[in-house]
């Protein structure tokens, strides 16, 4: 049975569609980590990772998050999801340094898809709920998120 593509509707369904999108580059990754892939085609899946993780990360903490955090009052939450992105910013740093055929370039992208998986359960379980049911607009949200997420993504530049 193949799912529904994801509607959009609001905010939390765009953010959890860069969710999926990112979880399938992951599987992807590790199935060529897995056969042992030529270190070039390991390399471009990594760096689209880090491409969609960036921007993601981005448009969560210029948009969502501070809107998140007036509405929902839940600063410990948040607190956690900064320090999240700010771990997994850093492993996106390492990695987009790397060459592919480093010793630890496949363990860092499989450690990264796994600090994501954390990330993104916390946001599915907690954070998101609690954003559905408060007094953030989150249908008006959606354009915002967008415009930004394009605009990044035609400037973006790999991590130093």
């Amino acid at each position: 049975m193949s799912k529904a593509p994801p509607k959009m509707n609001d905010a939390v369904d765009l953010l959890d569609a860069d969710h999926v999108a990112v979880k399938k580059l992951f599987t992807q990754f590790k199935k060529l980590s897995e056969a042992k892939a030529a270190s070039d085609e390991r390399k471009a899946i990594a760096d689209k990772i880090c491409k969609e993780l960036t921007v993601h990360a981005e448009i969560e903490e210029q948009i969502f998050y501070p809107a998140a955090r007036e509405a929902i009052h839940d600063d410990d939450l948040l607190n956690e999801a900064e320090v999240e992105h700010a771990s997994a910013k850093d492993l996106i740093a390492q990695i987009s340094g790397m060459d592919a055929d480093e010793e630890l370039f496949d363990a860092k992208v499989i450690v990264l898809g796994e600090y994501i998986d954390h990330h993104v359960e916390e946001e599915r379980e907690e954070m998101f709920p609690k954003a559905r049911k408060s007094d953030m607009d989150l249908k008006a949200m959606v354009a915002d998120l967008k415009a930004l997420k394009e605009e990044l993504l035609a400037n973006y530049e790999m991590p130093a």
